[in-house]
């Protein structure tokens, strides 16, 4: 492991958490039930109750967990709507220069449900596929409301926790609309316009066709009058030869969309090539600022919640223990990526630094391990190299980040959220070990709240393991694989990992562009989402009923390093213990296989 890698770890969550404290105690405002100006604010907040009165919302008036999770519910059953009606009807829209066709039905469906359910999975290519009208109106409309309603599921867990024995969690309306106006719009803004500094694009300019300094000759297939190939007499394909003198290059309103991909945990890229496209991610410093961005947030919720809570230092036992799993699995992909690969070796090359495969020679081996690691442990799913080409154990570190429940720092709220429900778990497991009833921030853990924990932590790996398997038995499903064996198993798993996590990476190598798979992974995503969220609010609407009890000598304490390794411990063997079978047949053995040779 080399002093780079662990440098720049270093420098990145020394910057990470100058950040995060600031935002932190600003977040704690906007989550705030008591609706008032902020500091500097007070132009937007004139504009935020120009916008309750025109919805007809009152924002002081709360409500229990249910009504929350239907307007939730109903909120975001409208976006899907929305983004679906956008993509089928491209063609007759604005902004569409290149006169992008409409969507298929079921490519639709499944970006619609991904966008909306903060996956931001893709299965097309953007710059072949979405107008400037889809990308900017739809999609990143969405990225905006999908981490709003993160954070709004944030807040309303903190004030069940925080609250003196009340029944409101407050207001959906007024916590989406406030996350969005004073926290992604002005954060969005301020990073568009670096980004746009460091070579990020932002135009509207159609596509523009250049001279290439050399002309590139290639083949392909010769095409018949049906449309399909044609045979020579040995049923081999009959090739044409052809020349390109030019290249065609995208544009488009890019800076705007990478920014709240970025800020939001989203992660579906303007290009295909995503964060590892220079027009997306030209320099080292936008690819150091990018990462900074997609943990910012999420951290800066770790604070917001001490504060809400009354006492700081529960803010910092959550954010430790992220801090500790994520340092740990970082330091391993960078010990798998900087190490070289046998098959390369056999053949006589031995590149210096590790296995550059996949990788762009402008981020390297350390930034690009390191990028992996974030984007994986946050939910993001925005790449900045190809995880299809990491070593096997390197692969299995976002497979197991993702499959940790998408709690090590995760999305834009579901981070907190759900670090919170394995602090639950926690403190109950604790409670019965000292034979003690189990309490948390002077709320005592019951029955129904540990039934709604153990929904909202076995929904996605029920929705992991059983859609991986209809896959693999399945001949729609084991034809995209592009690798045989192990690594193709591994695909399959990684695909259900991302979606049913709400994360939206890939190994890049299963086409699933599918309708079976875009069925497939849409069912995980929404469901991974929202059945989830809804056990959380009902664990938030029956904390906020009880009162807060007061600490006593019998109290266990949930801010110090027993309770950090408590909750590190819970979080890692609930992963393992759910996915140790599946990473054997994947990973493992192509670990075992690639280093036996």
């Amino acid at each position: 492991m080399s002093a780079q890698s662990l440098l720049l770890l270093a420098a990145f969550l020394i910057v990470l958490l100058a950040l995060a404290w600031p935002l932190g105690a600003f977040l704690a405002k906007v989550g705030d039930a008591d609706i008032k100006p902020l500091p500097g604010f007070g132009w937007l907040f004139r504009a935020e109750q120009a916008l309750y009165k025109l919805a007809g919302v009152k924002p002081q008036e709360g409500g229990g967990w249910k009504s929350y999770a239907i307007a939730l519910l109903l909120f975001n059953t409208l976006g899907v709507f929305f983004v679906y009606a956008v993509q089928r009807l491209q063609a007759w829209l604005p902004l569409n220069p290149q006169s992008m066709t409409n969507v298929s039905p079921d490519s639709s469906f499944n970006t619609a449900v991904s966008f909306v359910a903060n996956t931001n999975w893709q299965g097309y290519s953007g710059e072949q596929t979405m107008s400037y009208f889809t990308q900017m109106v739809a999609l990143a409309g969405q990225n905006f409301f999908s981490a709003a309603t993160g954070i709004a599921v944030a807040f309303a867990l903190i004030r069940g926790f925080a609250s003196r024995s009340g029944k409101s969690i407050g207001n959906f309306w007024t916590d989406i609309t406030r996350a969005t106006l004073y926290v992604l719009l002005p954060l969005s803004l301020l990073m568009a316009v670096f980004l746009m500094g460091q070579g990020v694009i932002q135009n509207f300019d159609g596509y523009r066709e250049v001279q290439l300094l050399e002309k590139v000759d290639y083949s392909v297939p010769k095409l018949g009058a049906d449309g399909q190939s044609l045979k020579d007499e040995q049923g081999q394909p009959v090739m044409e030869a052809l020349t390109a003198t030019t290249q065609t290059i995208a544009m488009g309103p890019v800076a705007s969309q990478e920014a709240i991909k970025m800020l939001g945990t989203n992660g579906g890229g303007f290009f295909n090539a995503n964060s590892a496209h220079p027009f997306e991610n030209p320099t080292a410093l936008s690819n150091f600022l990018q990462m900074l961005a997609i943990f910012v947030i999420p951290a800066g919720l770790c604070f917001a919640f001490g504060r809400m809570v009354g006492d700081q230092r529960q803010g910092w036992a959550v954010l430790g223990a992220m801090t500790v799993i994520f340092v740990v699995m970082t330091l391993v992909i960078f010990a798998a990526e900087q190490q070289a690969h046998p098959a390369l070796q056999a053949l006589g090359i031995d590149p210096a630094g590790g296995n550059m495969e996949g990788k762009e020679t402008r981020f390297g081996i350390s930034a690009s391990a390191l990028f992996a690691a974030v984007t994986t442990a946050a939910s993001c799913g925005a790449v900045n190299a190809m995880h299809d080409s990491l070593m096997p154990l390197g692969g299995a570190v976002p497979l197991l980040l993702m499959q940790f429940g998408e709690v090590i720092f995760g999305g834009v709220g579901s981070g907190l959220y759900g670090m919170l429900i394995f602090a639950i778990m926690t403190v109950f497991i604790a409670g019965l070990m000292i034979g003690r009833t189990p309490e948390y921030l002077g709320k005592k853990i019951q029955a129904y709240e540990m039934k709604m924990t153990s929904i909202a932590i076995l929904v996605t790996p029920v929705l992991v393991l059983a859609g991986t398997a209809v896959a693999v038995m399945s001949d729609l499903g084991t034809v995209g694989i592009a690798n045989p064996a192990a690594h193709g198993f591994s695909e399959i798993l990684y695909a259900f990992s991302s979606a049913a996590n709400n994360n939206g990476s890939a190994f890049a190598g299963l086409s699933a562009n599918t309708p079976f798979y875009n069925t497939m992974l849409a069912i995980a995503m929404w469901f991974g989402r929202f059945a989830m969220i809804v056990p959380i609010l009902a664990i938030a609407g029956s904390l906020a009923s009880k009162p807060r009890l007061p600490v006593n000598e019998g109290t266990m304490p949930t801010h110090g390093a027993l309770f950090i390794t408590l909750l590190v411990g819970v979080v890692v063997l609930v992963g393992v213990l759910n996915y140790v079978p599946a990473l054997a047949l994947g990973p493992v053995v192509e670990h075992l296989q690639l280093f036996s040779k």
